[in-house]
């Protein structure tokens, strides 16, 4: 059987879609910043296992930096301008964050983006995120950025309906997939993480996804 990271080029372009494409090693020259941008902000506001409407504790772990911060308890999903852990603001969104989120938008043929929101997520091995789409932002027309760091992922990105065919992708680390326009509602995911070792971030992968929220 065919592993799906076999013949995967870096520096590639690949369409997932209409208005949606996977910018391959794309942050590696963003790397450094990026990663001291990341220890910042989670200094600030720590990692933490929210708890979704229906009571189901999340696999993956979350936190957020920028105007407002993507959170979900039993009252819902939203965003909000405060740490509910610390009542107070989230972290400033780091310079190289914003940087890397416009460049690669405008890579991927959105070249007015610029984000106010940045939710991180980190997966263990065994962690995964079911088919959803990222619908709590008030503007559909601003572009997802979505960063890949650490270990190696598998991302699943369909269409407009649950029930739509579902392609699947590999991720490694310094990808970055891009989805707006006829796109943007796409359901997407990520399977279940398989266990292994980074060099930079060790036994996990972090997700950076970026969006206009408000």
């Amino acid at each position: 059987m065919t592993d799906l990271f076999d013949g995967i080029e870096r520096g590639g372009r690949e369409p997932m879609g209409e208005g949606a494409a996977l910018l391959r090693g794309f942050a590696l020259a963003f790397e450094d910043e990026v990663l001291a941008g990341l220890d910042a902000v989670v200094a600030q506001a720590p990692f933490r296992h929210m708890v979704t409407p229906g009571g189901y504790t999340m696999s993956v772990a979350m936190t957020n930096c920028g105007a407002a911060g993507w959170v979900t308890d039993r009252s819902g999903y939203r965003y909000d301008a405060n740490d509910p852990l610390t009542g107070r603001p989230w972290p400033e969104m780091p310079e190289a964050f914003r940087t890397l989120a416009r460049a690669a938008a405008a890579e991927a043929g959105y070249p007015d983006f610029t984000p106010d929101a940045c939710l991180i997520n980190r997966y263990e091995p065994g962690a995964r995120l079911s088919l959803h789409q990222d619908r709590n932002e008030r503007d559909f027309a601003n572009p997802i950025v979505s960063v890949s760091l650490g270990l190696p992922a598998t991302f699943q990105f369909g269409g407009l309906q649950r029930s739509d065919p579902v392609r699947r992708y590999a991720l490694r680390h310094g990808d970055v997939a891009v989805w707006g326009g006829p796109s943007r509602l796409a359901f997407h995911g990520v399977t279940a993480l398989k266990e292994g070792m980074h060099p930079r971030l060790g036994r996990m992968r972090i997700n950076l996804t970026f969006r206009g929220a408000l």
